[in-house]
């Protein structure tokens, strides 16, 4: 066997690998034929007859265990060597799932040749690492999601968004959330994630966007007549789903509602194909929909672009309210304002826990605000109840003072 950095070259009847052996690397086999068996005592069985394009020794690489099968050249052959850093590297950035899966696999396949080799009493073992566990208990948690969509488990809830100069409840962000029966709350940056990894986000969010209209039709019932809003984040993967406006109308008619009850929310993230999004804006305004940018600031949107996204609000993110104790911050947040109204769009700033921070986005003309001041997230009930009682003036006033406070003057 003569062997270059980028090939190797086998005689016919050369044994490339034994049983046995350690692995050093798996082979892509580019021009001739090579037998594959296992060993039984005395006994010799063929496993198959590889050709040009087929991968060997791979399985050994994959999972640093000895060779389980013998490779012997039937003619002539020429081979390109694989590293096993190769492996490693994609096999370490491979989604955990699968890569657990394959790991499964492998060891299932190393028990089936340990019975042909009459090696049956050999334990063969699935790799049991903290990546593996993990990916298992992913697997779980999905069929677990599942099964609380199927059974109506996940609970929507709605936390009331301020018009700040009105002083009253406009409407609500809708948020979804998960109690599961043994571990308790899932995180919705878990769940919503997991989701969006799968087919699963698409009957999420139907199942999330009709409780949400009945949630509008209650709200509406328990009006004074002013309709409310609310805001429905919608995921990279629904967007690319092209009958997802029309299933939003159909269930918006079902209900018996305006279109312009229902704000769509798009993270700024995701706008990174201007073109689909500048698309689906159009289509929501053709329908009567509102579109908002959630988290504005934060992500990865363009401004040399962002003029094409004919959003109808800007949802500034809490960071930034956070932090306009600073000067050079509250500049920020003032320019961010500043630029919203003069493109006409309204602004939402989220993670409003103070007056101070309320009084500030007051004074700099911000439109609505968002956070445990104003609201947590409530459930259907408690939410309707704080929207009657604003509509009456009979809620809690969140305006202290008409004056600016001194850090915005």
């Amino acid at each position: 066997m003569n062997a270059t950095s980028f090939r190797v070259d086998v005689s016919a009847g050369s044994v490339l690998f034994n049983q046995g052996d350690a692995p050093t690397s798996a082979f892509l086999l580019e021009s001739g034929s090579i037998e594959v068996t296992t060993e039984q005592g005395q006994l010799s069985r063929r496993l198959g007859v590889l050709g040009p394009g087929d991968l060997l020794g791979e399985m050994a690489v994959l999972d640093d265990s000895p060779r389980t099968a013998t490779a012997r050249a039937l003619s002539d052959c020429v081979l390109m060597p694989i590293d096993r850093k190769q492996f490693a590297e994609r096999l370490d950035s491979a989604d955990p799932v699968v890569r657990a899966l394959l790991l499964s696999q492998i060891a299932r396949y190393r028990s089936a040749l340990a019975q042909l080799s009459g090696q049956a009493d050999v334990p063969v073992a699935v790799p049991r690492s903290d990546a593996a566990e993990a990916a298992l208990d992913k697997i779980r948690l999905e069929s677990h999601l599942r099964e609380a969509l199927d059974k109506g488990e996940l609970e929507v809830r709605l936390q009331p968004i301020l018009d700040i100069a009105r002083d009253r409840i406009a409407g609500f962000e809708a948020l979804t959330r998960w109690t599961h029966p043994e571990r308790g709350p899932v995180s919705p940056a878990e769940f919503i994630a997991l989701a969006e990894e799968t087919s699963l986000i698409v009957p999420v969010g139907d199942y999330v966007l009709d409780q949400v209209c009945g949630a509008l039709q209650h709200l509406r019932e328990r009006g004074d007549g002013e309709p409310l809003f609310v805001a429905l984040n919608v995921s990279g993967r629904q967007l690319d789903d092209q009958t997802l406006l029309d299933r939003f109308l159909a269930t918006l008619r079902a209900h018996g509602l305006s279109p312009a009850q229902l704000k769509i929310e798009i993270t700024e993230s995701l706008v990174l194909d201007y073109d689909q999004v500048a698309g689906i804006i159009a289509r929501c305004h053709a329908a009567g929909l509102k579109v908002a940018l959630d988290d504005f600031g934060t992500g990865y949107s363009n401004l040399g672009h962002l003029h094409r996204l004919e959003f109808d609000t800007l949802k500034m993110d809490q960071g930034f309210v956070r932090q306009m104790h600073e000067p050079r911050c509250l500049a920020i947040v003032r320019a961010v304002v500043a630029m919203a109204d003069s493109l006409g769009c309204n602004i939402v700033a989220e993670g409003v826990e103070t007056q101070v921070q309320l009084e500030a986005l007051h004074a700099l003309g911000c439109t609505y605000a968002q956070g445990y001041l104003i609201g947590k997230p409530l459930p259907l009930d408690e939410a309707v109840a704080l929207a009657a009682e604003s509509a009456m003036g009979n809620g809690k006033s969140f305006k202290q003072s008409a004056n600016p406070p001194p850090s915005v003057a």
